[in-house]
């Protein structure tokens, strides 16, 4: 039932946001999502079976690099769902439309020039790794083939976008079905069953992003041939690509600094050995397992408050932002509590490596309640997503990189990996609460 609070005028506005509503969004998405952190998953035990650590920390290094760079666009799917659902929410049809549109060919731009650059970002990724020599090999072959990938793999960033911006969870879940489980049959078929290894499982990954671009371009041409035509010159409109243009430039930041990270995380880890590197990589991956189980509910929370933005109904953003952060937080508590029961399993599962498995299991705990530290920062990203609020996310993520660049020069010194791992921790509280402390004065804004 819609909101019933609010002037007769703002009544006219809200739409309903009910627990059905979050869930009809977030569940398929969260089954699509957390088949991806299963890819790195797969990748790693695929490497794992030889039993060299050093092959293990080169995926994982070079897997990182190639996120430091790659992944930092994934502002074009972030930008492209915010501006589409804030069409949907206006009942903009050709709107949606010409967002998408626009994504696409900025995504096919960049993409060409990552893969023109792979060689030159695997040798900045192998310096600023510093790790050893059989670890920067691993690295060099993984980084180069998947750079290939990144033209096909923005462009399924904007057409995944255009579908989580009208909320539609079960194509979204289709589409990344197809492009994960591909990519896993892929990576196996060709890293173990044909000896290719690392190499394998990076070419896995083109043949994947290639095969689900595909798919996704033929869905949508399909769609779009039952609407209005589009109008190209507002396609090629200078003043709403600088728009998009800008509110991609403060999500890639924010991303940048995300990623970053990340990165110095895995960095400070290298500084303490390749087998403390190749454990917290088998950690790491438990963390994305569950940020992927939490990003679900954050797609809910993009879709509904930009959805709400584009309608000005303020009464639906205020139950969209209450309901998804119950549901994360909820989410949250079951992620932890698997992985403190079963992680020693999952790790073993991963490795075979005796010193990988028992370094890894010292700090399982700390991996294991990363979901709890982590699910308000993941729920208000999707929030001001949606919101296109960038500017904020972008801000508060500056904030929250200079906090953990501290505790890197504080606590590791002092407390070895542990203090790593708590570095990380309060990197994703500060993310979350600064976010929520904007919160409250952005949403005073709506009317």
């Amino acid at each position: 039932m819609a909101a019933s609070t609010g002037t007769p005028h703002q009544r006219e506005r809200d739409f309903a946001v009910t627990n059905r509503t979050v869930l009809a969004i977030a569940v398929p998405m969260t089954l699509a999502y957390v088949t991806t952190p299963l890819i790195g998953l797969v990748d790693t035990a695929v490497v794992g079976q030889l039993g060299n650590a050093a092959l293990i920390g080169g995926l994982a290094a070079g897997a990182i690099v190639f996120d430091l760079v790659f992944s930092t666009f994934n502002s074009l799917r972030s930008a492209t769902t915010g501006l589409v659902a804030q069409a949907f929410g206006r009942g903009d049809d050709v709107g949606q439309q010409v967002t998408f549109i626009r994504a696409a060919m900025l995504a096919l731009c960049i993409g060409i020039v990552i893969a023109a650059l792979g060689p030159y970002i695997s040798l900045a990724g192998q310096k600023f790794m510093g790790a050893e020599q059989d670890v920067n090999l691993a690295l060099d072959e993984y980084v180069r083939i998947r750079c290939l990938s990144a033209p096909f793999a923005l462009v399924n960033y904007a057409i995944l976008g255009y579908v989580l911006g009208r909320g539609e969870g079960t194509l979204g879940l289709m589409l990344q079905l197809m492009l994960n489980v591909t990519n896993i049959v892929m990576s196996v078929a060709l890293g173990l069953y044909l000896e290719w290894g690392v190499a394998g499982v990076a070419w896995g990954t083109v043949t994947a992003e290639f095969g689900a671009m595909f798919l996704g371009l033929w869905v949508l041409h399909a769609r779009f041939q039952k609407l209005p035509a589009v109008d190209w010159p507002q396609v090629r409109n200078a003043a709403a690509i600088r728009a998009m243009l800008a509110l991609n430039g403060d999500i890639i930041i924010r991303s940048f600094c995300l990623l970053t990270s990340f990165a110095l995380f895995a960095r400070s880890g290298a500084a303490l050995g390749t087998t403390t590197l190749a454990a917290n990589a088998v950690l790491m991956h438990l963390f994305l397992v569950s940020a992927f189980f939490l990003d679900g509910f954050a797609t809910a929370a993009e879709q509904l408050a930009g959805r709400a933005i584009g309608a000005r109904a303020k009464n639906s953003f205020s139950r969209a932002v209450r309901l998804t952060g119950i549901w994360g937080f909820a989410m949250a508590f079951v992620c932890a509590a698997f992985f403190m029961v079963f992680g020693e399993a999952v790790v073993q599962s991963i490795t075979t490596s005796p010193e990988v498995q028992n370094e890894a299991l010292k700090y399982l705990p700390w991996a294991a309640f990363t979901a709890l530290s982590g699910v308000l920062a993941f729920q208000m990203d999707g929030v001001f997503i949606g919101a296109t609020w960038s500017r904020d996310m972008r801000n508060m993520m500056i904030i929250a990189l200079a906090v953990f660049l501290a505790c890197l020069w504080i606590l590791p010194a002092s407390f070895g990996n542990s203090g790593l791992w708590a570095a990380l921790h309060i990197f994703l509280f500060v993310r979350g609460l600064t976010l929520l402390f904007i919160l409250k004065v952005r949403v005073r804004e709506i009317h």
